[in-house]
């Protein structure tokens, strides 16, 4: 246990598997932390190594060599950082996944300093105000996309981006993606995953 205790300290949490919920995870408890700090933990390298015993265990005493670490499930281990009368919390305060007026469930990222939502610009039309997490704290980064999936637009303040922005992205956009609605009034407007329908 020693050794690999050891280890741990000599060449980082990267001994450990990282799936892809446990790297979600991790920055949505980096996110809550950081915003609304205790009692979200911090999980920073550092603040895990310091408390590896509380959410490694019975993992780590289980553990005889490198390959029993590469096995542990580090989301579960994970959440036995959080108090578990947050942990009901946690998905109203940092959702995995935002609902669009489209009725497309969108991924949320946590990655950078501020929360993204990468949306196809068609499948927010009748968003009057942008989505705000950590308890209504933070407001969304709206990432609005293309046809094509690239950022048209890039804000978290939705209803402004309607009235300074939208008119732009229109009409630079609409001659390239004809199929696609660009409607005059896009917070009346029917919000859409595809394209124009025919007639």
């Amino acid at each position: 246990r020693t050794a690999l205790l050891d280890g741990l300290r000599d060449e980082g949490f990267d001994v450990l598997t990282w799936t892809d919920t446990a790297v979600r995870l991790r920055q949505r408890l980096a996110f809550l932390h950081a915003r609304l700090g205790e009692p979200w933990p911090d999980v920073g390298d550092d603040a895990l190594l310091a408390r590896v015993d509380e959410w490694l265990e019975p993992e780590l005493s289980a553990a005889r060599r490198r390959a029993d670490l590469e096995r542990i499930d580090t989301a579960s281990a994970l959440r036995r950082l959080v108090p578990w009368q947050e942990a009901r919390r946690l998905d109203e305060l940092a959702p995995e996944r935002i609902d669009v007026p489209s009725g497309s469930s969108v991924r949320v990222d946590y990655s950078g300093d501020d929360p993204v939502l990468a949306v196809k610009l068609q499948e927010t039309f009748g968003w009057r105000a942008t989505p705000r997490i950590a308890g209504g704290t933070v407001p969304v980064v709206l990432h609005l996309l293309s046809p094509a999936g690239r950022p048209a637009a890039v804000t978290s303040d939705v209803d402004s981006f309607w009235d300074s922005g939208y008119a732009s992205v229109r009409a630079e956009l609409r001659g390239r993606y004809p199929k696609h609605p660009w409607p005059d009034d896009p917070r009346t407007a029917t919000p859409t995953r595809g394209t124009k329908r025919r007639t």
